[in-house]
């Protein structure tokens, strides 16, 4: 008989409370003085009641500038209070998060803020420069908030006056004076996350209140959250495994979150020893990486008991538990689009490279030949289909992209772009990605994004990027990508590097260049992408290597 996910019951039962300014306000009211937000790193320690107090006065100072309800905030500074402050008080002040991954400039940065048109934009001074590249993508914001040290806020306030726009420093806005604040619906939109493109550009997923919340409410369940825990996260709060699969689930809970400044995989197990942390999340290869430092005898003194890594490195995961004293490990399959329709339950020994049971109170779900949408055999690989049970727990769509959205959600159900297949207990285990996309160090990558970048190079003619398998275990990919130049005698794989890191994020520049006469075509002149994965690295192939070469300043 097939097996399903059956432990999850939501912790506020009522959906029409499904939104953080509620949560948030319940536990301020509940546990006022017990400790919500750590960061070790900068001395800081915040409970619920500051953290409300705090969110309040930064949704009034936004507010106060004139940002209304359903507006856009766009946040792009890197790990720190301010930025749980951010999200939290743009939420209760009715307006709509919009996280900037810290790497983007250039085309990446000015599509998703052209995109969403934002109102308000909170904004480390160090990435003014890469801003004012792209100043026409920022013309609807109203209001910048600067974040920093003293000294480079100024420098950032002279460096905007062009712009000719409000500018305020972070001590300003949290200084503000609480106002009426709107009643927060679970209907109302709370995030627009951007997800990597397949064919196109990325995509912004606007996420309802009540999505947000059953993404981080099935992550209290998984990992059985109490207000006893800890949950500790290094990954950037720009990403969902950190805000919505962290802080938030904490926030539920009641628990303490604490917010590390970057993830190390050799302080790893020092952090978690320091911090208390019960509970902690990997993504990508961070569960590798740990797992190659050298091995000490004290790895298990810690109470960390749970660790929620998607995806979990199978063939290490017994001796993981045993090295570093961990009870269990939990693993999911999700979307930001869906949030996790597929789960392994707590301390369950599952099959190897299983990734978890349908989670079918809240989901149905098919596995479909993708050019049919007509459903696969058992043990046959399809294409993973997603809908909702009830109403504004998954993504209203894409943003301001309403084709996009409309491809995404044919035959009324969301098409995730994934293989998958299921065996007869009703095991489900991610194959391979249909879509375009790449995966590389925790962060997903458009090729498509990757391909527009460089083909604004005078001396390319055509572009090319695909995935190649990584040499760490995970699923994750290096970037290749091949070059078909105007003219042989004037383009290098060495040109390319230089001209990707004037264009792209650290973590997009490709590793592998091979410089080609031509690409193989369809008779509709599509590049055959299957047939250059199929090629792959050869002799022809340079090789960057896998870390960068140097860093880069912004």
């Amino acid at each position: 008989m097939t097996r399903y996910y059956e432990q999850y019951s939501p912790t506020f039962e009522s959906r029409f409370d499904w939104n953080s300014p509620a949560v948030l306000r319940y536990q301020a009211d509940e546990r006022p003085d017990e400790t919500y937000l750590s960061v070790p790193w900068n001395n800081e320690s915040y409970s619920f009641a500051e953290t409300l107090k705090i969110s309040e006065q930064v949704a009034s100072g936004m507010l106060s500038t004139g940002a209304t309800r359903g507006d856009r905030v766009l946040i792009m500074i890197p790990n720190c209070s301010a930025y749980i402050f951010s999200w939290l008080g743009s939420s209760i002040a009715g307006l709509a998060e919009v996280p900037i991954n810290t790497a983007y400039k250039g085309a990446f940065l000015s599509h998703q803020v052209s995109t969403t048109t934002p109102k308000v934009a909170v904004i480390s001074p160090e990435y003014i420069p890469r801003i004012l590249q792209v100043a026409e993508a920022f013309s609807s914001v109203e209001l910048f908030v600067l974040v920093g040290a003293e000294d480079a806020i100024n420098q950032g306030k002279e460096d905007l006056a062009t712009m000719e726009k409000e500018v305020l420093s972070w001590n300003e806005l949290v200084a503000s004076e609480i106002v009426n604040l709107p009643n927060v619906e679970h209907s109302d939109l709370g995030s627009i996350f951007f997800t990597s493109g397949t064919t196109g550009l990325s995509k912004g997923v606007m996420m309802p209140h009540a999505h947000m919340y059953l993404f981080a409410d099935e992550t209290v369940s998984l990992t059985r959250l109490t207000s006893m825990d800890t949950y500790m996260s290094c990954g950037p709060l720009f990403h969902g495994n950190s805000q919505f699969l962290a802080a938030y689930p904490a926030l539920i809970a009641g628990s303490k979150y604490v917010l590390q400044e970057r993830f190390s995989a050799s302080e790893w197990i020092n952090q978690i020893r320091e911090t208390g942390a019960t509970v902690t999340n990997f993504i990508g290869v961070m569960m590798d990486f740990v797992w190659k430092q050298e091995a000490c005898s004290t790895d298990s003194d810690n109470q960390l008991r749970c660790v929620f890594a998607a995806p979990t490195a199978s063939s290490i995961l017994e001796a993981y538990k045993n090295r570093f004293g961990i009870e269990a490990f939990v693993e999911v399959f999700g979307l930001t689009e869906t949030c996790m329709p597929i789960l392994t339950p707590y301390g369950e020994n599952r099959p190897p490279g299983a990734a978890g049971l349908q989670n079918r109170d809240w989901f149905d779900i098919r596995l479909v030949d993708p050019e049919t949408d007509e459903e696969v055999p058992v043990g046959e690989v399809g294409e993973l289909l997603v809908r909702p049970k009830f109403p504004w727990t998954t993504c209203q769509g894409y943003f301001n992209m309403p084709d996009k959205t409309s491809e995404a959600f044919r035959n009324l159900w969301f098409h995730t772009g994934d293989g998958l297949k299921r065996d007869d207990e009703g095991w489900y285990y991610f194959v391979d990605r249909l879509k375009d996309a790449l995966r590389r160090r925790g962060e997903n990558i458009s090729s498509f994004e990757i391909e527009q970048a460089l083909v604004s190079h005078d001396m390319i003619q055509e572009v090319a990027a695909i995935g190649v398998p990584a040499d760490q275990e995970a699923g994750e990919d290096e970037v290749m990508v091949f070059i078909v130049p105007t003219n042989r005698d004037y383009i290098t794989a060495e040109s390319i590097w230089e001209y990707s890191e004037e264009q792209l994020p650290d973590f997009a520049i490709p590793r592998y260049v091979e410089i080609v006469d031509s690409l193989p075509k369809t008779p509709s002149e599509k590049v055959r992408k299957i047939e250059l994965r199929e090629r792959g690295v050869t002799a022809e192939t340079d090789d960057r290597g896998p870390q960068p070469r140097r860093k880069r300043n912004a």
